[in-house]
């Protein structure tokens, strides 16, 4: 946590930084556009604070961060998984200078660099292992990785080099979306960016829109949907598929950050952006005909429909969300789709007070990724606020999944 009780709500955390800031809620209600009523109740968890870009104006009028607010998690609990030290020697690989520059000799000290089709198979399996939502398996096999894919890359020439550039683009993509799932914002940025560096060295397009894919997100979760937007526009022309010539890869990729772009727009609130953005990458998902996985994109029709619910709910229209969602068949996908649709449901359902249903498909969707519902900042807000507002002692179920959450004492 970032120096304040993980088991405070996001109205929690606003008081809790006010405080510290020294303003009273008539102030801060001036500074966000809002009335003094309207933070008391936030502050008091009578409004539901789950529009992120709400959140964001009142991180920017406090001077803290959006994941100061949200309280993400940014442990990976140790286990049968993991090592004591996998998100240490993960920064520490990120952080190592002789990764910067072609001066020093970067990856393994000793031995020879591993093979290519072994780094493949290693990288294959990382990005599984994400989909899986095996967040701590991935994380603590990260650091070697990406040290074998640098080394790769300096071992290796001609053609032989451009594959290496491209697997170590997957392999900082595969550090950018476990280090984005647990809270490190400004890792999984740096992660992103190193790998698009090294996607555009390999040549590969389809990376190249798989790399800025993860930007957007990062872009998106640190609050910066107009940045995230304006990276959408310029992508669009570099990535947008023709008629005969691009390859199943590209158009999924064009497809899936499409997907991100209409997260951004409707965290932003432009509806008619969401509308255009989700019909562009409907026509992607028509192309392929089919749901595939193309470069561990997930993209097809399912994940447009997927994406539909989600900026439906971001949106706050969470009547279509509870109702769209429920129709939607996702088994079909990995796990970390469809825990994460379970997700926007459960959320839609109790905007619509209907808190017994989203609590069972809250714990319908920890029994498939455990690690997933600890560590999104959807579940644990669900949970909290349940707690809080709970007028008699809470059932036994809700009990014991606060505390499998750590979000209760």
């Amino acid at each position: 946590m970032r120096g304040i009780s993980d088991t405070l709500t996001i109205g929690e955390r606003v008081a809790w930084y006010r405080r510290r800031r020294g303003l009273s809620q008539d102030v801060l209600a001036g500074l966000v556009g809002r009335t003094t009523d309207w933070l008391s109740k936030a502050e008091n968890n009578r409004i539901e604070l789950d529009r992120l870009s709400v959140i964001q104006t009142l991180a920017g009028a406090l001077g803290v961060t959006v994941g100061d607010l949200l309280g993400e998690p940014t442990l990976v609990n140790w286990g049968t998984d993991t090592g004591r030290h996998a998100l240490p020697d993960l920064r520490a690989v990120l952080m190592d200078y002789r990764t910067l520059t072609p001066l020093f000799t970067a990856g393994r000290q000793e031995g020879e660099p591993i093979g290519l089709v072994e780094l493949h198979r290693d990288i294959s399996a990382s990005m599984d292992g994400y989909q899986a939502a095996r967040y701590a398996w991935v994380a603590d096999r990260l650091p070697e990785l990406l040290a074998s894919a640098l080394a790769a890359t300096h071992a290796h020439h001609g053609a032989e080099r451009d594959e290496a550039q491209r697997l170590l683009a997957l392999a900082y993509q595969a550090t950018a979306q476990v280090l984005g799932k647990v809270g490190e914002a400004e890792l999984a940025w740096m992660a992103a960016d190193r790998g698009l560096g090294a996607a555009q060295q390999s040549g590969d397009l389809a990376v190249t829109g798989s790399l800025l894919r993860s930007v957007m997100h990062c872009l998106t979760s640190t609050g910066r949907f107009d940045a995230a937007l304006n990276l959408l526009e310029d992508a669009e022309m570099l990535l947008r598929p023709t008629e005969s010539e691009s390859s199943g890869e590209q158009v999924a990729v064009y497809g899936a950050l499409h997907l991100a772009g209409a997260m951004a727009a409707a965290r932003a609130g432009n509806r008619n952006a969401v509308r255009d953005i989700l019909g562009r990458a409907d026509q992607a998902a028509q192309r392929l005909g089919a749901d595939s996985n193309e470069l561990w994109t997930a993209f097809g029709p399912t994940n447009v429909a997927i994406h539909t619910v989600a900026t439906a709910g971001e949106l706050g229209d969470h009547q279509i969300a509870a109702d769209l969602g429920q129709r939607v068949d996702t088994s079909g996908l990995p796990v970390e789709r469809q825990v994460r649709h379970h997700l926007e449901i459960a959320r839609a359902l109790a905007a619509r007070n209907r808190g017994d249903e989203a609590l069972e498909i809250l714990l319908q969707a920890e029994s498939i990724a455990p690690e997933q519902i600890r560590h999104h900042t959807m579940s644990r807000e669900l949970v909290l606020r349940w707690i809080r507002n709970s007028r008699a002692r809470p059932g036994s179920n809700l009990t014991a999944l606060a505390h499998r959450l750590h979000v209760v004492d």
